[in-house]
């Protein structure tokens, strides 16, 4: 999957501030992709949450657990 992508289907994701982390990655349809990237790619996984508005420490600590 793209950036662009990923990107595209974060925004079009509505209601995301008041989504928990795994509610976000479920209604974007990313949930696949990112459990893929926490096990092979962390900066994708990273770049995931980042687009779904997940704020920083908390990014740190769901690619490290």
């Amino acid at each position: 999957m793209t950036l662009k992508t990923i990107n595209e289907k974060a925004n079009k994701t509505i209601g995301i501030e008041g989504m928990t982390v795994n509610e976000r990655l479920y209604v974007s349809g990313l949930m696949d992709v990112f459990d893929r990237a926490k096990k092979n790619d962390i900066e994708l996984a990273k770049t995931i949450l980042k687009a779904l508005k997940v704020d920083l420490k908390s990014i740190e600590k769901i690619v490290k657990g």
